[in-house]
């Protein structure tokens, strides 16, 4: 196995096998190419995303442990429950997606920068457009508060990321994506990276071998029409 970088060309959408990706900095497998949808797609279909800053090439990342949360283990504590009782949400499905990552993108230059650069959100945009990219959204009183948004197009929800302007938003987004991913039979949630928060609600990491090996199980399934139309999702919760 020869691990190194790869500069991708423009044309073509094809990637090396993610297993090449370096162990320094972990991960990275190639640079260069596009964000087109056909390329977007082609790289979640083989476990691979971009993450980069402005003034960064396209990177492309397929790290040796991935973060993943099992729908049968997300972890839902009794103070969220009580929180929800207290303060009711209405919980929709792909009404406001480039406001949902518009929204991502706001709260993380305020805190310490961003990897949703202009190009990165033009380009999941399009991919929404195109049924790939999708969000969930959280409403107060007809006020956007929280939400998240990410890839599926087989068995796994690869999510990419998610912003709060009430407590617990994130949470309550992420406990509705849960019931909703397992209302569909579906498979699991890529998180790509373990962080401090996703542990907290129940995720863990898991090599990239058999992430690559569940990834090619997921292929077999496909989500159905009706899954990501537009609609409010009623009594999610329960």
């Amino acid at each position: 196995m020869i691990k190194q970088l790869y500069q991708l060309s423009a044309e073509g959408v094809d990637f090396p096998n993610p297993e090449f990706a370096l162990d320094e900095p972990d991960g990275l497998l190639a640079i260069g190419g596009d964000l087109s949808v056909e390329r977007i797609k082609n790289a979640y279909k083989h476990g691979v995303f971009p993450w980069f800053s402005d003034y960064e090439p396209i990177m492309w990342w397929s790290p040796s442990m991935r973060g993943v949360i099992e729908l049968d283990e997300f972890h839902v504590s009794r103070s969220l429950k009580k929180h929800l009782k207290r303060t009711p949400v209405r919980v929709t499905v792909n009404q406001a997606f480039s406001h949902v990552i518009n929204a991502c993108r706001e709260q993380r230059l305020d805190a310490e920068g961003t990897w949703i650069t202009e190009k990165m959100m033009h380009a999941y945009i399009e991919a929404h457009h195109q049924g790939v990219a999708h969000s969930l959204e959280i409403w107060q009183d007809d006020h956007l508060v929280a939400g998240l948004y990410g890839i599926m197009q087989n068995g796994i929800f690869c999510g990419e990321s998610m912003f709060h302007h009430t407590s617990n938003g994130s949470k309550l987004a992420m406990w509705a994506l849960v019931n909703w991913l397992k209302k569909h039979n579906a498979h699991f949630i890529d998180c790509q990276l373990e962080n401090p928060y996703l542990i907290t609600l129940g995720a863990k990491v898991i090599p990239r071998t058999e992430f690559l090996t569940r990834l090619k199980l997921a292929q077999q399934y496909v989500p159905t029409s009706h899954m990501w139309q537009p609609q409010e999702l009623i009594n999610i919760y329960d």
